[in-house]
């Protein structure tokens, strides 16, 4: 079956990997892996696009909205690492 993009799609890449002597456990760590680190990316970018939303519509409390946009950047990028520890080691296994 076609990909509506061209080529033969995912199905054909993942057969094709799986033959190669990947596992589908470590094809399934480096997908989990790759959306780990898409979505701290759009966490975070979410948070800056809302500090400086913030920022610009009250300007006189901008230490406070950055000290928090600071920590709530700090949690996610701790969850991100944790989900890709936590890929690596079923990759690893």
């Amino acid at each position: 079956m076609a990909s509506p993009f061209g080529g033969w799609g995912a199905e054909f890449m993942i057969l094709e990997a799986v033959e190669a002597g990947m596992s589908l456990a470590q094809m399934g760590a480096a997908i989990g892996a790759a959306i780990a680190v898409i979505g701290a990316a759009w966490g975070i970018g979410m948070i800056g696009k809302s500090a400086t939303e913030s920022i610009a519509r009250q300007p006189s409390a901008a230490g406070n909205i950055r000290t928090s946009m600071i920590l709530t950047a700090a949690f996610i990028e701790g969850v991100a690492l944790f989900a890709i520890v936590v890929c690596l080691l079923v990759a690893l296994k």
